[in-house]
């Protein structure tokens, strides 16, 4: 059987029906890449909707030394019972800790303010302390009673102007944070930790938090800032009674923006408000603990009621 030759005219039909194709096919991909850039940016839009879930997908500049160079005190931020204590303290947690500053230092210069970080270990307050000394801010905690009954050490802590809290929860001051409220008039730092305790997360993630920390923002309308820091658990576990110092751990620090309280401010103080807020407070640490740790949180936050622990002392 024979088979006719193909013609000029069936080549060009097939080129042309052959070109048509791709264009299409290359049509068909560009308008599938337009799709995936659109939902891409709409995802980008539900994100920047977000302030934190912006900040936790942000990655700060790192770096080592001093968080804040070239600052200076400022005139009468030290006494003598500061440099007595700075002059053993910080030098060791200096070798010990090795600082990694995440982002740049958002501790304020001057004026009063309440900062509010994450608390993990019996240690942070040194090393939390040490970061904001080398800030150039004179730290000053909200500090167990107990802790001023202790022979030289309660002498300085007194010096230092550290405050004293019950475990009731009450200063030694007419009103329960009267203390903090006295430093703030003065234009001091005051650092409260908001879960007024250890985290009873197992893995360290921050719990729910107390009211204390707000309320002193509150009451004195000065700005409460965020912190958070990781790695002090290498230099004392948990509830540990043994230090670490050598070799050096890494301490990642950083500290965020103030939390926008505005919606509370100029607003009578009543317990939802603060409970409101303090939440507030705490989602913030702890993306800035994302950032750090590389990791998410759980969704869920630990409350030592729902778990059956007691909310002082210790539970392991």
């Amino acid at each position: 059987m024979s088979t006719a030759a193909p013609t000029p005219g069936d080549d060009a039909s097939r080129d042309a029906a052959s070109r048509a194709g791709d264009d299409a096919a290359r049509v068909g991909a560009d308008a599938s890449r337009v799709g995936a850039d659109a939902s891409r940016a709409g995802d980008g839009a539900s994100r920047a909707g977000d302030g934190l879930e912006a900040r936790r997908g942000s990655a700060p500049e790192v770096t080592t030394g001093m968080p804040v160079r070239g600052r200076r005190w400022r005139r009468g931020e030290l006494n003598t019972a500061f440099r007595i204590t700075a002059s053993v303290v910080i030098p060791v947690f200096r070798f010990s800790a090795r600082y990694h500053w995440h982002g740049p230092n958002r501790v304020p210069a001057d004026g009063a303010f309440v900062l509010a970080p994450n608390h993990f270990t019996n240690i942070d307050p040194l090393v939390v302390g040490t970061a904001v000394y080398l800030s150039k801010r004179a730290p000053r905690f909200l500090a167990k009673a107990s802790l001023f009954r202790v022979p030289v050490f309660g002498k300085l802590m007194s010096g230092m102007g550290q405050i004293p809290v019950e475990r009731s929860g009450r200063t030694r001051l007419s009103d329960p944070l009267g203390g903090g409220k006295s430093l703030v008039e003065q234009g001091g730092a005051i650092i409260v930790y908001p879960e007024g305790t250890l985290t009873r997360d197992p893995d360290l993630w921050p719990m729910r938090g107390k009211t204390g920390a707000v309320r002193i923002a509150l009451e004195n309308d000065v700005p409460l800032i965020p912190m958070a820091h990781w790695g002090t658990q290498n230099i004392m576990a948990r509830y540990g009674k043994k230090l670490r110092l050598f070799p050096p751990s890494r301490v990642d620090v950083i500290v965020g923006d103030p939390v926008d309280l505005s919606a509370y401010r100029g607003r009578p103080i009543d317990q939802q408000m603060l409970v409101e807020a303090t939440e507030l407070v705490m989602r913030h640490i702890t993306a800035l603990l994302e950032q750090l740790r590389g990791e998410q949180a759980p969704a869920t936050r630990w409350d030592p009621v729902a778990n059956n622990q007691k909310e002082t002392g210790r539970f392991e």
